[in-house]
């Protein structure tokens, strides 16, 4: 090789050299190494791209592996309480007319049927509107707030014992552009999924789904390997004032300092 060549080889070797743009004349006009060069280049883009598909294929198969359908039994248990907090940090998911949707739950309220005079079925009250409360374990009880708001809640317990939670705030995870699409919003924020209307909207999920069980596809809740790093805090539930010394149960939970928690305190 030309002494240029050389000198720099000796001090960074040639693979540093050929890293340089643009490239000394030398080099250039030095065919093998020329051909080194570019053999290596090849040799460097392939490895990257066999990493790169390596790294997808591991994603998608660790997020099949990791999540899962949550199993009746969850929901089949007689402390709607622990429900509400044990729903922290599991995924709600939305398969509605080929659109996917997802979010993590981070605010949860716990309503204890018969006995819990903010609850819609209190003192064994049913209705058409509340029916779905009385469903088995896991069904969607979905109703309207305000004329407008459609409220997502899940039933726990046995049939015809109307616990449910209330999901109050979720972070979205997947189909974000879908979201902001249903809720006419230009740009993500934390007003996207903050408050149980929100949820309902930007999930999809309107009344036609109360009934729905999630053991289904459409709707469903799952759980990943993801932990919850900050502590739980907990609080009397919102817009429940007229029910008494039932609006000061500490029902409602949230995961402290995230900023799709809808109410305060949220930290």
């Amino acid at each position: 090789l030309p002494e240029k060549i050389n000198t720099h080889a000796k001090k960074k070797c040639i693979y540093q050299a050929r890293d340089e743009y643009p490239f000394p004349q030398t080099v250039l006009n030095n065919k093998p190494v020329c051909l080194k060069i570019c053999l290596d280049g090849c040799y460097d883009f392939f490895e990257h791209a066999c990493l790169s598909l390596l790294a997808i294929l591991y994603f998608c198969f660790k997020v099949k592996d990791i999540m899962k359908k949550l199993p009746i039994e969850f929901y089949d248990r007689k402390d709607v309480v622990q429900i509400a907090k044990d729903l922290l940090g599991k995924i709600i998911i939305t398969k509605l007319n080929g659109l996917v949707t997802s979010g993590r739950i981070v605010e949860t309220e716990a309503y204890i049927g018969i006995t819990d005079k903010a609850s819609h079925s209190f003192g064994g009250k049913r209705t058409a509107r509340n029916e779905h409360m009385y469903a088995s374990p896991g069904t969607a009880y979905v109703y309207i707030c305000y004329g407008m708001h459609h409220l997502f809640n899940v039933v726990t317990n046995k049939q015809n014992i109307p616990d449910a939670v209330l999901i109050r705030a979720v972070e979205p995870l997947q189909g974000i552009d879908i979201m902001l699409q249903r809720t006419g919003k230009i740009k993500l924020d934390n007003t996207l999924t903050k408050g149980p209307g929100n949820v309902g909207k930007a999930m999809g999920i309107s009344k036609d789904h109360s009934g729905i069980h999630l053991s289904g596809n459409k709707i469903f809740i799952g759980e990943d390997d993801w932990e919850i790093d900050n502590t739980i805090g907990e609080s009397k539930r919102i817009g429940v004032e007229s029910a008494g010394l039932a609006a000061l149960y500490p029902y409602r939970f949230f995961i402290k300092g995230n900023k799709y928690v809808s109410g305060y305190p949220n930290k």
